[in-house]
Parts: C-alpha cells; structure tokens; sequence
C-alpha cells in the first residue's frame, strides 16, 4: 500500500479504538496481519480484507454509518494534505480542485471531480466500477467518509459554515436524520451519483489559515489518537483527543458528540460524570487552550477568533475567556505581546 493509504489504516484502527473496538481483533476478523500494522510498513491489504476491515468494524460497532461517523474524524490522519491544499490555495474553489488531485493518495475506488456553473458548484466522487465488485462495503464507507470529510475541511479554512443545497447519492438513506446532521442537507436519492452541490457564490470566498496553524499545534498534544496500539483510554480521554484534533471546525454538542460515539447525550453525560467531569468542561477546556494559542499569536483579530471558537457575538467570547482566565482577552494578548518584546 502507499504511505497515505498505510497512514489510513491505521487511523482507521484509531477510530476504531475510540469506538471501544479492538484494533487487533479487527485485523483477525478481517484477515490482516496485525504485526504488520503496528509496523506501519510492508505489510500488504488486499481489497476483500479492505472490504472485510470495513464490513467488521460496522457490524462490531453497531453502527451502519460508521464511514460518515469516521469522515468527521479524519483530519489528524489528513494533516499533512490539508497543508499542503492550504499553501496552494487562495479561495474554496481552488481548496477543492486541490484536495480532487489528493483523492488518488487516499484511495484507488473512486476518484473525485470539482466542476462550476454560473449558479453553483459540484463536487462529485465517482466510483471505479472494476473495482466496486471487489470491495463493495467498503466503497460505500469510503464514499460516505469522503463526502464529509470534504464538507468538514472546507468549513475549517472559512470564517462561515458552508452548507450544500443539494446532496445525491444512489441509494436511500437508511438514516436520514444522521447524513443531514452531519452533512447539513437532506440527500436525496438519485441514479448513480455521489455529489454535493453549492451555491457558486462560495466558490471565490477566501480561505484561512489560523484553523490549520493552531491545529499543528493541537495535533502535537494528541498523539494517542493516531496510536492504536496503546493502553486504552478513558472516555474523557478519547472524547478530549476528539475535541482536540477537531477543534479547528468547532466545537460539536453534546447530541453532536453522542451521535459519534454512537451513545444517547444522557449515556455520554453519565458516564463522564462517573470520570468526574462534564461534556461542557471538557469543551471549555479545549476552547480556553485555542483562545490563547489564538491570542497569542498576536495574528488574528478577535472578531476572527471568536467565530473560530464558535460564539456569535464578541461579547460572549469576551466573558468566557475571562471566566477562564480572569483577564480580557485584549488584557491577555497585550500582556503576552509585552512579555514578549521584554525577553
């Protein structure tokens, strides 16, 4: 396999561990050497344990959508592409027609094709029919995954939440309720096609850079997400890497995170208090480190960086952070800034 796909699997395997699954049961089930795994290198999956991979971790997880669950997970494994589309890339419409020529690094089952209109854009994955036989679980997951992923990306390069106005798949939704959360539209059903639609006027919006620069820094404290190997954590632990290595598109709700974790919002409330914390100290904690890595920085506006940590109003950012802190945030960066000219 090449490196991108090796680096997929294993975080797949990662996610996996999240879910409560064993990494090296998976690999038993699904016929792939384990050892191998954890090498990270030589090791070959063919597209049945690919197949098989995909089909085990549904089944074990309880869970028909764990492709789409997955997709809203994947930027720590994605990392290094994302920079690289941001280096190369000025508005959305350039971000995508980047991240169309990355597809082949992630997968040899589909490919994915950006194409505008005078009114919208279109982003479609089109599958490889030659090889849809071999694994077919495992395109649908895949497909699924790719389509939030995309969605979920753009959004964490602009300052607005980019949401579809149409969203196709060949096949019936077997929860309607989870693809329009995650993917912020109905899909409808349709002959033959994955795609998600935009309004054209988004194509040209500017893209930023202060998501991915904080989450390179992020991503520094949250190794044990992308290790699948190591002891098993506590749910606070997996529910603080989640929020961690996707911070920079926001904080999700709690309901949000449950439909995750494929758990109810007062399961995942209960079993946290029995840790001894609450799912919105947890968010707070995670927003308090982005504000200062933000204001520290000394880059952004705070406008900017209120947004980014998902409050609408100023204000509201600026009592939070100083409920965390005891300082306001302008307080707290010009004092950073001083400290910083007297050393």
């Amino acid at each position: 396999m090449d490196d991108f796909q090796v680096r997929f699997v294993g975080t797949l395997l990662s996610y996996a561990a999240q879910r409560d699954l064993s990494p090296e049961q998976l690999c038993q089930l699904s016929g792939i050497d384990w050892e191998g795994i954890k090498q990270r290198s030589g090791f070959i999956i063919t597209p049945q344990q690919f197949n098989n991979l995909w089909l085990n971790a549904s089944q074990l997880s309880n869970d028909a959508l764990f492709g789409l669950h997955f997709g809203e997970s994947l930027q720590l494994a994605a990392l290094g592409i994302v920079g690289q589309i941001v280096q190369n890339s000025q508005t959305v419409g350039d971000a995508l027609t980047q991240a169309a020529d990355f597809i082949p690094l992630l997968t040899n089952l589909f490919d994915m094709d950006v194409s505008k209109s005078h009114d919208t854009f279109t982003v479609r994955f089109i599958p490889y029919l030659d090889r849809a036989d071999e694994a077919p679980f495992a395109l649908r997951q895949m497909l699924d995954l790719a389509m939030v992923f995309v969605l979920h990306e753009v959004n964490g390069l602009m300052l607005s939440k980019l949401k579809p106005e149409a969203i196709f798949l060949p096949y019936a939704a077997e929860n309607e309720l989870e693809y329009t959360r995650v993917l912020r539209c109905s899909p409808t059903q349709t002959d033959g096609t994955y795609s998600l639609t935009f309004a054209g006027h988004n194509w040209d919006v500017p893209i930023l850079t202060a998501n991915y620069d904080v989450q390179q820094f992020l991503v520094q404290q949250a190794t044990a997400l992308s290790n699948p190997v190591n002891a098993e954590p506590t749910l606070k632990e997996r529910i603080g890497n989640y929020l961690i290595t996707n911070a920079y598109l926001g904080i999700p709700t709690l309901e949000g995170m449950a439909a995750n974790f494929n758990t109810s919002a007062r399961s995942l409330q209960r079993k946290l208090q029995d840790e001894g914390v609450t799912y919105q100290q947890l968010a707070d904690s995670i927003r308090k480190s982005l504000a200062m890595t933000y204001l520290e920085s000394g880059k952004y506006p705070l406008k900017e960086i209120s947004y980014l940590l998902g409050y609408n109003e100023l204000s509201a950012f600026s009592r939070a952070f100083k409920r965390w802190t005891g300082a306001a945030p302008v307080t707290y960066r010009t004092f950073v800034m001083l400290t910083k000219e007297a050393s």
